[in-house]
């Protein structure tokens, strides 16, 4: 996991109090944009982000770390190579890190957890510079320590009874995670949850 790192802190005074954001969506005065109709899908209201700061004499930078996955770089071959994992770890994932880490410097998301810059820069859809990379970071996060050596292959048990419920035979869920990858932002992540 990219967890955030404390690396800079300025106080003003040895008695200041460090600065507090709050943020929350509320609703826009704009009202409803839509509810369960006849399509039966869901659409959220309208919210916008706003974000208070508490006056203090303290501010807290967050940079986020890119952490090494938690089995050695060979672990997963022969699924995925040395070579394969050292460049999407290696380059992908770190220049998410590295560019996250510029986009929020000096900004009231430099405060936040990785979580919360993801729901704070979704902006009802409208997504905002930074949400790409940090879902990114998390997307690469949660697939790093989704596998491991010797992983992999057709479940068995109750997962497997689920998936045959709801998608058919295993084949054909297989072929809906694909499609649904291949449609989202940087070709690739779609998770079974």
């Amino acid at each position: 996991m990219v967890a955030p790192v404390a690396v800079a802190v300025a106080a003003t005074s040895a008695l200041a109090k460090p600065s507090s954001l709050t943020c929350a969506l509320v609703p826009s005065w704009q009202g409803l944009r839509g509810s369960l109709g006849p399509a039966r899908s869901l659409q959220w209201p309208k919210k916008q982000r706003q974000c208070r700061r508490k006056a203090g004499g303290t501010s807290v930078t967050a940079q986020f770390e890119l952490k090494p996955p938690p089995y050695p770089l060979d672990a997963l071959e022969p699924h995925m190579s040395k070579e394969t994992l050292e460049y999407h770890w290696g380059k992908h994932h770190r220049g998410y890190v590295d560019n996250l880490n510029k986009l929020i410097a000096g900004t009231e998301l430099d405060e936040l957890s990785l979580e919360d810059i993801i729901l704070a820069t979704y902006n009802k859809g409208d997504l905002l510079p930074p949400f790409n990379h940090a879902a990114q970071i998390w997307n690469h996060d949660f697939f790093w320590e989704s596998m491991k050596p010797g992983g992999g292959g057709k479940p068995s048990g109750e997962l497997l009874e689920l998936i045959n419920r709801d998608f058919g035979p295993f084949e054909r869920f297989i072929e809906e995670l694909r499609s649904a990858a291949a449609t989202q932002f940087g070709s690739g992540w779609a998770w079974l949850a």
